[in-house]
């Protein structure tokens, strides 16, 4: 069942002012998969950070060959997405789903310890980003299934921010670890393989076995039907998909982001990896405030101002400014840009679909969002070696600037729609 008034209460939620659900903002649910996703990014992050500059610096990769390459890392896991929505909704069984995806990453961290040259470490970052992307949706539906509509946002916001102290963790621990062991990559990848060992088995132990539509039915009475294909085109989901599609196309990998920010202030190239941590602590830091905030001005409105934080990002990357003030800036917005997005679209999606098609509905936006990242890696490349950085950079926050506008008088209807249960 669908409704279109705002602020209507969720299942399990009365009517009267000042009551509240009888499920809390934030659960068991919520913190156990955060926690599993903080394992996991301390093992992912600590070895992604410093890729983009060994492959151009230690590799040799020109701007354009690394766009490709980090095109395929942004988009390799939306060639799966929806595969692991689908299967997630049509067993009803997202933990498990969720679970494949965790393993197939952990498995990658064992082949990587004997990767060697850019074609090992590709293959090995492919089949970890294929296990985010089974994984992805059926987590994000467990979160939504598992929260009152009204506080979607927070718990987003607090799963993003745990998922983000790994992130942020990561590349600190490598940091540390080749501070203490000059050139030992290799107690990187060891410490790396036993923090996605204890996600997967927080996971698979301790993980609430939560499922869609069983659980639908308990709270609102008749079982929903099976998944269906067309359930994914429903209407209040197609604007949805073409406004992040659009944003996405504009929206390059940081990795570009922290090569202009060398190019424009001559940073030492030791401290690289530390730009991962400072966007990511902006990120951990903002994420419960902005997702709060999103719960009561509109998450669809927050989603598309927040890529506003990006076009800052952008021009404090290559604006004449000092170099410290550039880079306390750009980390900053994009922490900000990503408080207001990542979760948000998730918190959206997983309410403009039919439950039965929960899984589904978030993997097609994180879909949509992740095959235009990908080509926008790859055309900001090509963009770069013409314009030079400071001019590709510039124009492409320009294009984004005219996006938002555009985008901001199509999208915040979508506030106003959800589903009940």
């Amino acid at each position: 069942m669908y409704i279109s008034v705002r602020d209507r209460p969720a299942a399990g939620t009365t009517s009267t002012r000042g009551a509240t659900s009888t499920r809390p903002p934030v659960g068991r649910v919520v913190v156990t998969l955060g926690v599993v996703s903080l394992l996991t990014d301390v093992s992912s992050e600590s070895v992604s950070a410093i890729l983009p500059l060994y492959l151009t610096a230690v590799v040799g990769l020109t701007p354009v060959a690394y766009g490709l390459v980090d095109g395929l890392y942004q988009g390799v896991s939306a060639l799966v997405r929806l595969g692991g929505g689908w299967l997630a909704d049509a067993s009803d069984r997202p933990k498990w789903v969720a679970f494949l995806g965790y393993g197939l990453s952990a498995v990658a961290r064992v082949f990587l310890l004997f990767a060697s040259g850019a074609a090992g470490i590709a293959a090995v970052v492919t089949a970890d980003r294929i296990g985010k992307g089974i994984r992805t949706a059926p987590r994000d539906a467990m979160i939504s299934t598992s929260t009152p509509t009204e506080h979607l946002g927070r718990a987003f916001g607090v799963h993003r921010m745990l998922d983000t102290i790994g992130a942020a963790l990561g590349p600190l621990i490598a940091f540390a670890l080749l501070w203490l062991v000059p050139g030992g990559y290799s107690v990187v990848l060891v410490v790396s393989l036993a923090f996605a060992i204890a996600g997967v088995a927080l996971l698979g132990l301790l993980g609430p076995d939560v499922r869609t539509r069983r659980d639908a039915a308990t709270r609102s009475g008749p079982t929903p039907p099976p998944f269906r294909w067309r359930d994914l085109t429903d209407a209040r989901l197609r604007p949805l998909l073409a406004v992040a599609g659009v944003l996405g196309l504009l929206t390059i990998g940081d990795g570009f982001i922290y090569l202009a920010l060398l190019d424009h202030g001559g940073a030492n190239v030791a401290w690289f990896p530390l730009f991962y941590v400072g966007t990511n602590v902006a990120y951990l830091l903002l994420a419960v405030p902005v997702g709060r905030l999103a719960d009561r001005v509109g998450r669809a409105r927050t989603l598309v101002v927040g890529h506003l934080a990006l076009v800052g990002a952008y021009l404090c990357a290559v604006l004449p400014t000092s170099t410290a003030a550039a880079t306390v800036g750009t980390l900053l917005l994009l922490g900000t840009f990503y408080a207001a997005t990542d979760g948000v679209i998730a918190a959206i999606a997983g309410r403009l679909v039919p439950v039965q098609a929960r899984s589904s509905g978030i993997a097609a936006a994180q879909t949509v969002v992740a095959l235009a990242r990908m080509l926008a890696s790859a055309g900001f490349g090509v963009l770069w070696l013409v314009l030079g950085p400071t001019a590709a950079m510039t124009t492409v926050a320009g294009l984004l600037v005219v996006a938002v506008l555009a985008a901001a008088t199509r999208i915040t209807r979508l506030d106003g729609a959800a589903v009940t249960r």
